[in-house]
């Protein structure tokens, strides 16, 4: 089989996807290029379903009714001339089912039943889906893609009390913005602080209190055991005997890989579901890179392999997956410096590198009591990450600390702080 490219399939139409067929465009590939994605819109913005799409600033429905996000401007990630002008065969409400690497063949199912594409080079960008409750109560939602964020704007309206169950990003987000239109929330997380997985808990205590200090009721340290009502949520139960009364509950409890399609087909998979991939991006059998929140790779400077979820990971390994499919034998390894975001409560939470675990963690400007500064998170002697609240052009001005191994004592030199002895 010829190693030259001249159709190229594209797993997923979310960020990673369309910054992948970008990339290649730019990059000078003129054969076919197909993209397959599960849902029947275009590529869209996930970051505003969590905010604008639920409080509605910024946004304006007046000509709406069910499926107005659909069509809205502010969630499209590119014009519609601008995705014409890729020259796409594009597939919606068409998923991914099986791969065979030896026929080189990826096998969709969409409106016209299951086919084989053909290709010399596949993308995998099928992301991720989220974690769904035990439950088949009404009023009970995920949020992950623009017909979640539908049907929760929906029911905003005419709910009284919210269940916001995890204190993630998507949870704490959501919280935000249903205090934002008034609603009553409740806000369960069953770690000790707000975004466990993500920052420090003296981080996470900052978090706990801005959530307090803006009316949510936060329960931490406590879980989920059930879901009681009458064909309708009505009330939540946790795992110390409480109970909350809800009429919606809006869970952000992780996500299901969307990688079962792969299993079976040579593509290593860790046990988690996601895609072993080596230092280009490249999965394990050939012509096959893996992007987005289903790729896992080696990172030389945060302690081995990582898999981001977050939308500039997307984006970044998209067109860099492409770059280097492209590339051939003059591949660049990716090692971005991790940037992630959150917008609550009107503030802009910004962590560059990794936030967690830390052993040391300094507040070089401005204080936790201030709502605003900017904090070094260190692990091993290292500068790890950089965490800013409410201090955008601070943090982003130690990017450069983050893109080399730089120790603490330098970083902290870097912003004129003396250690301390």
């Amino acid at each position: 089989m010829s190693d030259s490219l001249n159709e190229i399939v594209i797993a997923g139409a979310g960020m990673a996807g369309l910054h992948a067929a970008e990339a290649l465009r730019e990059r000078g590939f003129e054969g076919r290029l197909i993209l397959v994605g599960d849902e029947p819109h275009r590529p869209y913005s996930r970051p505003p379903l969590s905010k604008e799409a639920l409080t509605g600033v910024g946004l304006d429905p007046a000509n709406g009714g069910p499926g107005w996000l659909a069509g809205h401007r502010a969630l499209q990630l590119r014009e519609d001339s601008v995705i014409d002008g890729l020259d796409l065969d594009f597939r919606p409400n068409t998923r991914a089912v099986g791969l065979d690497p030896a026929a080189r063949e990826v096998r969709v199912r969409g409106p016209e039943g299951t086919v084989a594409l053909r290709y010399d080079g596949l993308v995998v960008a099928t992301g991720a889906r989220a974690r769904r409750p035990d439950t088949d109560l009404a009023g009970v939602h995920v949020l992950r893609t623009l017909d979640d964020a539908e049907a929760v704007r929906a029911a905003f309206d005419s709910a009284g009390h919210l269940v916001v169950v995890g204190a993630g990003f998507v949870g704490a987000e959501v919280a935000a913005s249903a205090r934002a239109v008034g609603m009553e929330v409740t806000l369960v997380e069953a770690a000790p602080t707000p975004l466990t997985r993500v920052v420090d808990p003296r981080i996470g205590e900052v978090l706990t209190e801005l959530h307090r200090e803006n009316g949510v009721d936060l329960r931490l340290g406590v879980g989920v055991s059930g879901f009681e009502g009458a064909g309708r949520v009505e009330r939540v139960r946790l795992s110390d005997g409480s109970g909350v009364d809800a009429s919606l509950v809006v869970a952000g409890v992780g996500v299901h890989l969307n990688t079962e399609w792969l299993r079976g087909s040579g593509v290593d998979l860790f046990e988690d579901g996601s895609v072993v991939c080596d230092a280009y991006s490249a999965a394990s059998v050939p012509k096959v890179y893996a992007v987005g929140d289903l790729a896992n790779w080696p990172h030389p400077r945060f302690g081995g392999r990582i898999r981001l979820e977050h939308w500039t990971n997307a984006s970044e390994q998209g067109e860099a997956a492409a770059r280097n499919l492209l590339a051939g034998a003059g591949r660049t390894p990716f090692t971005p410096v991790p940037y992630f975001w959150s917008d609550q409560y009107r503030k802009k939470i910004q962590l560059l590198g990794q936030g967690a675990p830390a052993d040391q963690v300094a507040f070089v400007h401005g204080s936790p009591e201030d709502r605003k500064f900017v904090a070094f998170l260190g692990r091993g002697g290292m500068l790890t990450g950089v965490l800013g609240l409410r201090s955008t052009p601070r943090t982003m001005r130690y990017r450069g600390l983050l893109e080399k191994p730089t120790s603490w004592e330098e970083a902290l030199a870097a912003a004129g702080v003396t250690p301390s002895r």
